[in-house]
């Protein structure tokens, strides 16, 4: 039937239909990008014009980009937020970042062209804006998290890494734009403490370390102390506003979904976002 309609009617059609097969991904279904995949969890309030800002979620060791997408509480942080959450999948088990257990630097450059691949198609398929899109990690997502924070950081605003650093031997400096950092750590974690230790085969990095780095990197002022939500914070900012913070929460090696949205809302003051 099709066949007797109009050019201009068959346009039509197609451009009402084709968003949808587009976009036709999201919490229940893969966002596929080559061979490697996503799932993205939209705002409430999302309308599907008006561009928003993206959070990327780095799971841990073992979890998935499913696990991320169906935890709860984060998924509410990000909706009350009112940002997009995308939660992406490591190429084996963990993250191939620089030293670390499963890393080499094919694996690594694998990852990368992954984070890269994602953006594209999120920005592609949803109206999120690409200029502000940030990354944050819990344990070996957040060892990934500085690890692109430091050596591939074009695509992302800021960085939230949560509970983990760099493996050693730690990245005397860093290469591109200095960008945006809040750090979130327990001040009792014993999987990764902040001194860093020994885990198979290999050896954690150290969390003063890598922020003491980082500062001369990013000519960050000396840090003030300061109480934020019930965290004990250390902050700090440069001459372009970038900010440096590094906040402790009392317990171990736990992700506080609530964490995220301090910061955010940091990097929201800030500008950064």
């Amino acid at each position: 039937m099709i066949k007797f309609l109009s050019r201009a009617w068959v346009m039509f059609i197609l451009g009402a239909v084709m968003p949808s097969i587009v976009s036709a991904c999201g919490v229940n279904s893969q966002c596929r990008v080559g061979d490697r995949h996503y799932y993205i969890a939209l705002p409430d309030n999302y309308d599907g014009r008006t561009k928003i800002p993206a959070l990327f979620f780095a799971h841990g060791l073992q979890g998935s980009a499913l696990g991320t997408i169906r935890n709860a509480r984060l998924r509410q942080v990000s909706n009350d937020l009112g940002i997009a959450l995308i939660a992406i999948k490591s190429i084996g088990v963990s993250w191939a970042s620089k030293n670390a257990p499963t890393g080499n630097a094919r694996r690594e450059r694998a990852e990368f062209a992954y984070l890269d691949a994602v953006a594209q198609d999120a920005t592609t398929r949803f109206a999120i804006d690409r200029e502000r899109l940030v990354m944050a990690g819990a344990s070996t997502g957040g060892m990934f998290t500085w690890n692109v924070a430091c050596h591939h950081n074009d695509a992302f605003a800021a960085f939230i890494p949560m509970s983990g650093t760099f493996w050693t031997p730690q990245p005397p400096s860093c290469k591109g734009p200095v960008t945006s950092i809040v750090h979130f750590h327990g001040d009792n974690d014993q999987t990764v403490p902040l001194t860093g230790r020994f885990a198979r085969g290999v050896q954690q990095g150290s969390v003063p370390r890598s922020l003491a780095m980082y500062r001369a990197y990013g000519e960050f002022r000396a840090p003030r102390s300061r109480r934020v939500s019930g965290l004990r914070c250390e902050v700090s900012r440069n001459r372009n506003k970038d900010i440096l913070n590094f906040c402790l929460y009392s317990g171990g090696h736990s992700f506080r979904s609530s964490n995220v949205g301090v910061g955010w809302r940091m990097l929201q003051a800030a500008g950064k976002i």
